[in-house]
């Protein structure tokens, strides 16, 4: 994988799936989904965010239903990873499953500010912000999670290991 770079969009603690993915919209398509991602929140967000971004959050990012729209709609979006000081379990295994990068690094929410840049090697499980010059290590991620998020999700692992039948 390689190194993913991009700006920050920052989030606080307890995100919950129906702030990321609101249920009144869970009827429609992932496209008209991902233009009402956190918008109680941040209502600029869907609307400004580019291909390539990086969120970032504090602690239990992702908590909540098991809602499988909420790192759809992100990644839908552009979101290249989403890096939080910790995340609920069954949003940081969706994510994974869908090809979405993500990180659990505690102390990142306080290491960076809406719109800086940050860098990420995510095989070494390192977050540099590039406006301060910090770095953090996070919690690597198991090899196996590696290859799914490398393939772009289990779906893709899941045809080549039975032939795209």
């Amino acid at each position: 994988m390689q190194i993913i770079k991009g700006r920050v969009w920052k989030f606080g603690n307890d995100i919950n799936t129906d702030l990321i993915s609101p249920g009144k919209y869970l009827d429609g398509t992932i496209d008209e989904i991902k233009g009402h991602v956190l918008e109680a929140i941040n209502p600029r967000f869907a609307k400004e965010v580019r291909k390539g971004d990086i969120l970032v959050a504090g602690k239990n990012f992702g908590c909540g239903s098991s809602r499988e729209s909420a790192p759809q709609a992100l990644k839908a979006l552009g979101i290249d990873a989403v890096i939080a000081d910790s995340f609920a379990r069954i949003f940081f295994r969706n994510a994974v499953a869908i090809g979405l990068p993500v990180l659990a690094c505690p102390s990142v929410s306080q290491s960076f500010i809406e719109g800086e840049t940050l860098e990420l090697d995510l095989e070494k499980a390192l977050v540099k912000n590039l406006d301060r010059n910090v770095s953090l290590t996070g919690s690597a991620l198991p090899r196996e999670m590696l290859e799914v998020l490398n393939k772009g999700g289990i779906g893709p692992v899941l045809k080549e290991m039975f032939g795209g039948r």
